[in-house]
């Protein structure tokens, strides 16, 4: 049975009509940046994230970089980041001109190590960014206790924790600045590249609002130097539907990871690790195996796609070369890497294939 990690064309036919009349009727607006159909999905996201600013961007490292330097982010700053996420965490840092200081992940959750941030922090460092990896919350509380000792700002990457909560409340407005990616594949995906941040801040959210667009609150006159990060009304449109059916799709995403671990942890697998004070938006479920490449290439024989998130850790990328990471310096990170395998899951996908997925893995145990 032919499984595909993720099925986007299903979750479109799903919402075919309501998708293809709102971007129809934004093409007909004849607005075609920013107008009221992007003002309406920044006030209904900041209403779904429990905060009261959202400001969108063209896409999720953008909203990264925007909210570093709207902190005040630059040459020779630390960031503290995660040694485990992709790669788009550490290049906004470096698009700064600051510095990425990794820190190895908790073996069990794959989030950043929470103990070992505060051995990291010295003079320069400016920032600490925790990451939602997989959709998972980071344990946020010391963070930003870690934060408010040091006098430090927070910058959660939430690029796949859409509807994700940390202690009962949604993930969007713990840290200063919270940073999101509506790539396609998110659990809320555009129809191309779109981003956001949300904040609490009322001054953040507007230097934000000058930098996606070239520095300028009055056309012509730039206070900052800024860029060109703007959000189409077609992308709006199309996340303003889809925002509507986020929480029963990631339910459904979640009945699927429930499945997952209830039949797979007997059979010498790895499951997600959940804290209870976390409600994950599982966009991904990964599961981790010593015989990893073995395994993802059994399943691929029996027609079902899987995914390794990450293969190769920022700190081994050529692009970080000059940071002169040595080989091993994160053995847990690069263990991970080394034995993580993303299955399918998605809003969309079949029982019979979360079916085929799980008796497939049994068999191979």
């Amino acid at each position: 049975m032919k499984t595909p990690f993720l099925d986007l064309k299903s979750s479109y036919n799903e919402l075919q009509s309501e998708l293809e009349a709102a971007v129809i009727n934004s093409i007909r607006s004849g607005v075609y940046i920013g107008g009221n159909e992007v003002s309406a999905f920044e006030n209904e996201f900041a209403v779904y994230s429990e905060v009261s600013h959202c400001v969108s961007v063209g896409n999720g490292l953008d909203a990264l970089v925007m909210s570093l330097r709207a902190l005040g982010v630059g040459l020779g700053d630390e960031v503290i980041v995660p040694a485990h996420t992709f790669i788009a965490t550490w290049l906004a840092v470096t698009q700064c001109g600051a510095i990425p200081i990794a820190i190895e992940p908790d073996d069990k959750t794959c989030n950043i190590d929470v103990i070992s941030i505060e051995r990291a922090i010295t003079s320069k460092t400016k920032v600490i960014m925790p990451v939602h990896l997989y959709g998972q919350p980071a344990d946020l509380d010391p963070i930003l206790k870690l934060a408010k000792t040091y006098g430090l700002k927070v910058v959660e990457d939430a690029a796949q924790a859409h509807g994700a909560s940390y202690k009962d409340k949604r993930i969007g407005g713990h840290g200063d600045i919270v940073a999101w990616s509506f790539y396609p594949g998110k659990n809320l995906g555009a129809f191309g590249d779109a981003g956001a941040i949300t904040t609490n801040c009322e001054f953040l959210a507007d230097k934000i609002r000058m930098l996606r667009n070239y520095g300028s609150k009055k056309k012509y006159i730039s206070e900052l130097c800024g860029g060109n990060s703007r959000m189409d009304p077609v992308q709006a449109a199309v996340l303003r539907v889809k925002l509507k059916y986020l929480d029963e799709w990631n339910q459904r995403r979640s009945s699927i990871a429930s499945d997952y671990t209830l039949r797979l942890k007997s059979y010498g697998y790895v499951t997600p690790y959940v804290e209870d004070w976390a409600i994950p938006a599982w966009h991904l479920y990964c599961i981790r195996s010593d015989t990893r490449d073995d395994l993802q290439s059994k399943l691929a024989m029996a027609e079902i796609q899987s995914l390794i998130h990450y293969p190769i850790p920022p700190h081994k990328q050529q692009a970080f070369a000059d940071l002169k990471y040595a080989p091993g310096c994160f053995p847990i990170t690069e263990n991970i890497s080394e034995t993580i395998l993303s299955l399918p899951i998605g809003p969309a996908m079949h029982p019979a294939f979360v079916e085929h997925v799980i008796e497939t893995l049994i068999k191979l145990s």
